[in-house]
């Protein structure tokens, strides 16, 4: 049994209720990644693999986005707010896209 101190009193706890703590703690770990944490693993490890040779198909490179990444926050810092329009042009040309499907989807799932 285990002493538990909590609110000004001790609490004594036995191996079964920290097995429930456990299986509690394992379960919101597997609903929070969606499944086993080794599966979601290999399923991540296997989708990277799969963008990188997209990726990589279609010219990209790691240098390439990180320095395009790095490029745009030095632009940000040194042109300032001019460079804030950039970052607007950017926003606005993906909500073009994105908020017409964000929408669409959400329409087709509010049917069901």
């Amino acid at each position: 049994m285990l002493a538990v101190h909590r609110q000004g009193h001790y609490v004594l706890r036995t191996p079964a209720d920290e097995q429930a703590r456990r299986t509690r703690m394992t379960a919101s770990v597997n609903s929070f990644l969606g499944d086993s944490p080794g599966r979601t693993a290999i399923k991540l490890v296997v989708v990277c693999l799969i963008v990188g040779v997209v990726l990589a198909w279609l010219g990209y490179t790691p240098d390439n986005i990180i320095g395009s990444i790095r490029y745009h926050f030095l632009d940000l810092w040194y042109n300032g707010f001019e460079a804030l329009g950039t970052v607007g042009n950017y926003l606005l040309l993906g909500a073009i896209v994105v908020i017409p499907v964000f929408l669409v989807l959400r329409l087709m799932s509010f049917r069901r």
